[in-house]
């Protein structure tokens, strides 16, 4: 751990703030161990003094880990106002995959399978709090939309943030505050269960972005296509069999408090995994601290003897004072506006078919005729046919084109979704074109959130990165709030209208980004702002 690093200019008040907010977790495990013989029932219960000293601690630690990871302010100033683009270091750009990029690699699916994992975990603990807490399913339901709004504010605040401090401080923040959330599997109220899950939900949105920018600007061009795809795939499946597999393991003799208190450790071990998460170079460029950039470059690359710099008068493109206001306005109004408001209606969009038509589709088979337990096979069925189709997805976007695979699959998604209106329109009830129908909108669905947050991550300035790509992961996020809403409303019950209104802003988005999108496969980040400068 080297002081020097951007990410630990105060290294002892981050490491002190990670100490108390472990001992404001530990402080809830007294209490929570003399419920042992309920079954770990604490519904009703007063906290106890240390109760109330460890969540004391635990904002405190966060706060002074937090102080720890921020960058300088002269630093910050930098990357707040940008006099040109970060000098354009080429080297690691076209060297062969090595031993560096795979333990980045690693580490970064570690961190999203445990970002992943915390929301989905929602789901396994409800039954259980419901019971014990004495409320109703539809009560209990205000924990997933209070989960699903701190993904969005998270994503939106953390994006900024990566681009402020830094991206490894934001990764390592993230991970602190999903230690403190771990005190959620002590709390005796319901209340405060949506307020921790809140803080998680913020910390989980955050993390997704930021893992994604952090990969894209590390990884040589060549291969930063694929993998930020396959990272996509392979850390959201883990972080959902990790949350299955830790409610079969732990719920049935430890309660669901349980799954709440694994937060703690992995939380842990990202922290304790930092080691082999390096700063972005571009980032550290941007800030000013080229020779750190250089010796990142350099681990990178091989341990190559001569990292090329290019002078400041070869940079990409210098910016004028009005170019250097950076931030969301910038995202919406300038050059990348058109990009950015295709990206953000297909991630609305995405959020609406995801968390709404798709958890409606049970409900609405069996309107068409299907029986329950049928439909329940069905989908089943549809999952694993469309399952292979992630290496589709991942072969398209590395091979083929990037923004024409993004395109594709958004088109495919509204297509899919036209076509259960068309059928439903025909009466046509056929368990055939069901299945057809049903792997279609599956496959184009993951495929549409397999590329989008690359696709983000890699067409924004080095300054803009986390925020555009933090913009877009929350959109897709508020799009989910919307279906929520949209299913409370009984509109998805109207199979045949929320079909079509949902494959409208699918060919819009598809429109606009055909029209705006720029080709991003193939093409190192420098060369990608140049040709949108043009």
């Amino acid at each position: 751990m080297r002081s020097k690093d951007l990410s630990f200019h105060h290294p002892l008040a981050f490491w002190l703030g990670c100490t108390a907010v472990i001992a404001g977790v530990l402080a809830h495990l007294p209490m929570l161990a003399m419920a042992a013989p309920m079954h770990f029932r604490l519904a009703g219960m007063p906290m106890d003094n240390l109760m109330l000293v460890g969540m004391a601690l635990v904002p405190l630690g966060v706060l002074l880990a937090g102080y720890g990871l921020m960058p300088r302010l002269q630093q910050m100033r930098r990357t707040l106002h940008p006099d040109r683009e970060p000098l354009p270091f080429h080297a690691a750009d076209h060297v062969p995959l090595n031993r560096e990029h795979w333990k980045l690699v690693g580490v970064l699916t570690v961190a999203l399978a445990v970002d992943v994992m915390k929301p989905a975990t929602i789901g396994f603990v409800m039954p259980g709090l419901s019971a014990e807490y004495g409320i109703s399913g539809a009560t209990a339901g205000w924990l997933a939309l209070s989960a699903l709004t701190g993904t969005v504010i998270g994503s939106i605040v953390w994006g900024r943030l990566g681009d402020l401090f830094g991206r490894r401080a934001t990764i390592l923040l993230s991970a602190l505050m999903f230690m403190g959330t771990a005190i959620c599997g002590a709390m005796p109220a319901f209340g405060w269960n949506l307020v921790m899950c809140f803080m998680m939900g913020a910390a989980a949105g955050g993390m997704l972005p930021i893992t994604f920018a952090l990969m894209a600007e590390t990884i040589p061009t060549r291969h930063r296509g694929w993998l930020l795809v396959a990272l996509g795939g392979v850390g959201t499946s883990a972080g959902y069999l990790l949350a299955s597999g830790a409610a079969t393991l732990f719920e049935p003799n430890w309660s669901w408090r349980s799954l709440w208190l694994l937060n703690l450790p992995t939380g842990a071990l990202i922290i304790l995994l930092n080691r082999y998460i390096p700063e972005s170079p571009r980032f550290l460029a941007l800030a000013g601290l080229e020779e750190q950039a250089r010796a990142v470059l350099q681990r990178f690359s091989g341990g190559a003897a001569a990292v090329a710099v290019a002078p400041a008068g070869d940079a990409v493109h210098a910016r004028s004072p009005a170019a250097a206001r950076i931030g969301l306005r910038q995202l919406l109004r300038g050059r990348h506006a058109a990009i950015s408001w295709g990206l953000m209606v297909c991630a609305v969009a995405w959020g609406l078919a995801n968390f709404g038509f798709l958890l409606w589709l049970p409900a609405n088979l069996v309107a068409l005729g299907i029986d329950a337990q049928a439909s329940v096979a069905l989908l089943a069925r549809s999952a694993i046919i469309a399952l292979p189709g992630i290496a589709l997805v991942v072969w398209a976007y590395q091979r083929w084109s990037s923004i024409r695979s993004l395109v594709l699959f958004i088109a495919l998604t509204a297509l899919s979704l036209l076509f259960f209106f068309a059928i439903t329109l025909a009466n046509l009830r056929s368990t055939t074109l069901t299945i057809v129908g049903t792997v279609a909108l599956l496959l184009s669905i993951s495929g549409v959130i397999a590329t989008l947050i690359p696709y983000a991550a890699e067409i924004y300035p080095v300054h803009l990165r986390s925020t555009g790509a933090g913009l877009i992961a929350g959109g897709s996020k508020f799009g989910g709030i919307l279906g929520a809403l949209v299913g409370v409303a009984g509109l998805f019950q109207h199979f045949m209208l929320s079909a079509l209104m949902l494959a409208l802003p699918m060919i819009a988005a598809a429109w606009l980004l055909a029209r705006s999108g720029i080709e991003t496969r193939g093409h190192g980040l420098e060369a990608i702002q140049h040709a949108l400068s043009e």
